[in-house]
């Protein structure tokens, strides 16, 4: 995740990017917390385009998705991790060494914390994985509360919310945010972009995330298809993007509207899951197809054709073959 080619003004032209001014800064920030703490959201909010995929289903994120702010002094990459949480599978623990991987090689953590609960026991536990960056040896990671969801609570609540976080752990800041609202997105990426080092940008002007485009249409398909479940189908869900082709034409050319076939496996662990994602008469499949597809076309660009098959591998979240089969 380092690749820097040097600091100061001349930082980037190897990478052909352009020349930067003095005191130019860059690096990267890991915005983490425990599941459905507001982090993909805010993510998309900083970027200002939707580069991470939300629910209000827990453990929703399954990559390291990389947003990227572009300002004229700096750019700053945004990494968006799974919720750090005690594991109950060996998904759950992959998705947790994901975590603590990545924060081993970036700049600034930003911890999020929702402003309309209360600091509990899945906080402190995250606290206590983030507590040996603040002292390690030589150079602490400076760490910053990031109190997301203050729409949703009253200012006294807030302000007694905010006090309690301060007591957590040694914080370099600590920020009251509403993504949604928009109220102090703004300050988030002051503080954030604070905190980096001086050194050329690492991604050209206008890239807006490093994700590959099929892993980024098999996280829309998911986000659809886990629209209104039930509570157990968000850890048992996973997909993946099997071909990504131009639609032929009938004489076997190429469509003048660059239509693509995309052809997606969606993977349950059981039988009634199947149900639950394919519905009655596929009524519910077709309805995760739709609200997919606007999201694929205007990501890519082009229309699409949507092909979606639903799969059960039974117990996959325990099984390391089938783990390793779906990208985990």
């Amino acid at each position: 995740m380092s690749g820097r080619s040097g600091s100061g003004g001349q930082g980037g032209q190897g990478l052909g990017l352009p020349s930067v001014p003095d005191g130019y800064r860059s690096g990267f920030a890991c915005l983490v917390g425990r599941p459905n703490a507001g982090k993909s959201t805010l993510t998309n909010a900083l970027v200002g385009q939707k580069v991470a995929i939300t629910s209000s289903r827990p453990q929703t994120t399954r990559h390291t998705v990389r947003g990227i702010i572009h300002r004229p002094e700096a750019q700053l990459v945004l990494v968006d991790t799974p919720g750090l949480h005690r594991p109950r599978t060996l998904l759950g623990q992959r998705l947790n060494d994901l975590v603590l991987a990545t924060l081993a090689e970036v700049d600034v953590v930003g911890f999020c914390l929702p402003a309309d609960q209360p600091v509990g026991p899945g906080d402190r536990w995250v606290a206590s994985q983030l507590e040996p960056l603040a002292a390690s040896a030589g150079r602490g990671t400076p760490l910053v509360a990031l109190v997301t969801k203050t729409d949703l609570v009253r200012p006294d609540r807030l302000a007694r919310h905010l006090l309690e976080v301060s007591e957590l752990l040694p914080w370099a800041d600590v920020v009251p945010v509403s993504a949604v609202g928009d109220d102090q997105v703004d300050v988030v990426e002051r503080v954030l972009l604070g905190h980096l080092p001086e050194g050329p940008p690492m991604y050209p002007e206008g890239e807006l995330t490093d994700e590959p485009e099929a892993v980024m249409v098999a996280e829309l398909v998911r986000e659809a298809a886990l629209e209104g479940v039930r509570d157990e189908l968000p850890h048992s869900l996973a997909v993946v993007v099997e071909e990504m082709a131009p639609r032929p034409t009938s004489d076997g050319g190429v469509r003048d509207d660059g239509m693509l076939d995309v052809h997606v496996q969606l993977f349950v662990e059981r039988d009634s899951q199947k149900g639950i994602v394919i519905g009655k008469g596929g009524s519910r499949l077709r309805a995760v197809g739709t609200q997919a597809r606007a999201g694929i076309e205007a990501l890519l660009g082009v229309p699409v054709f949507l092909d979606l098959r639903v799969k059960v591998a039974k117990d996959w979240q325990r099984d390391p073959r089938k783990l390793a089969r779906l990208g985990f």
